[in-house]
C-alpha cells in the first residue's frame, strides 16, 4: 500500500517495533549502568545498546512489509534496494538517548516516510515510557493514543497568555554559546521556556498544545522527519530545515548547525530567525 493511511500503518507497526526494545530499559542504574554507552564524538552524544537493537527492529519491521524502500537511519545510514520504489524511511529509533540514559521518560521512536517527490506522507513518535503514541498522515489529521484513547490533535490555543516555548542546544560549544546569546531575544513574548531533549517530543507537544511553539537549530532530518509531518497535520505552522537530502550525503556540519526547524502556532511564526 502507498496511500498515505496504509503507509502510516506500516510506520505504527515499526514504530511499535522499536519502542518495544526501549520499553526493555531496567528502572534500575538511573545513571544508565549496563546500557552499553558509547560517545559518537561530541561531549553528551551519546548512543546506547537499545539505540542500535531499537533501529535493527525498525528497520525489520519496514522491510518486512516494503522490501523496495529506501531506509536512512541514524545509526545504520542510508540502505538502498537494488530496485527501489522512490519511497524512503527516516528513523530515530532512541530520541532523547541522554534522557533514556538518565532513566528520564522524555524519550521516543520516530519513523517517518517521504515519496519520491520527497514528501512526507506519514509520521509516528512513539514514547513508551510517557504511554503516548502520537501519529499522523498527510491530508489526515494527527492523533494521540493514550490510555487506551485516541484524540485528535488540534495545535497551541490561539491568544492565550503565559506562553511557552520549547527549545534545545546543540553538543558543539560554540553553537551551544551561541544559542545561549540568543534566547533572551528569542524569548520576547514567552512567559517560559522548557528543554526536555527529544525534539520529536518537542514538535508532538506542540501538536497537542502543550506547547505554544518549538525552535532549535542543529538537527537532523531524522530528529524532526515525524514530529514535523504531525505538527503540521495538528494545523501548526512549520518550517523545516532546508538540509541536502542524505540520499545525497546530507548537509554539512555547517549548514546543519545554522538551519533552524520551528513550529508553533500562526500568530507565533515570526519569532523565529530566518
Amino acid at each position: 500500500m502507498t496511500d498515505a493511511k496504509g503507509l502510516l500503518e506500516i510506520a505504527k507497526r515499526a514504530a511499535a517495533a522499536g519502542a518495544a526494545v526501549l520499553a526493555q530499559r531496567s528502572a534500575t542504574g538511573t545513571g544508565g549502568d549496563g546500557l552499553e554507552t558509547t560517545n559518537k564524538g561530541e561531549a553528551g552524544d551519546w548512543v546506547t545498546a537499545f539505540d542500535v537493537a531499537a533501529e535493527n527492529a525498525v528497520r525489520e519491521a519496514i522491510i518486512a512489509e516494503r522490501p523496495h524502500d529506501t531506509i536512512t537511519g541514524e545509526e545504520h545510514g542510508t540502505t538502498r534496494p537494488e530496485q527501489p520504489s522512490g519511497y524512503r524511511w527516516s528513523i530515530d529509533p532512541l530520541d532523547g538517548t541522554t534522557n533514556f540514559i538518565r532513566n528520564i521518560v522524555y524519550y521516543a521512536t520516530s519513523v517517518a516516510v517521504a515519496d519520491s517527490d520527497g514528501v512526507w506522507q506519514a509520521g509516528v513518535v512513539h514514547a513508551p515510557a510517557l504511554g503516548r503514541i502520537y501519529f499522523a498522515a498527510r491530508g489526515l489529521g494527527a492523533w494521540m493514543e493514550a490510555g487506551g484513547e485516541t484524540t485528535p490533535l488540534a495545535g497551541p490555543v490561539p491568544g492565550r497568555t503565559g506562553l511557552i516555548l520549547a527549545t534545545g542546544f546543540s553538543y558543539d560549544p560554540a553553537t551551544r554559546a551561541s544559542q545561549s546569546e540568543g534566547l533572551a531575544g528569542l524569548m520576547e513574548g514567552f512567559a517560559d521556556v522548557r528543554r526536555l531533549g527529544s525534539a520529536a517530543l518537542d514538535l508532538c507537544l506542540v501538536a497537542d498544545g502543550t506547547f505554544d511553539a518549538y525552535g532549535e537549530r542543529g538537527l537532523n532530518e531524522h530528529d524532526f522527519a515525524a514530529g514535523a509531518l504531525i505538527a503540521e497535520e495538528a494545523g501548526c505552522w512549520v518550517r523545516r530545515p532546508r538540509l541536502e537530502s542524505p540520499l545525497d550525503g546530507g548537509p554539512s556540519t555547517e549548514d546543519r548547525l545554522a538551519s533552524w526547524m520551528c513550529a508553533g502556532a500562526f500568530e507565533l511564526s515570526g519569532k523565529f530567525p530566518l
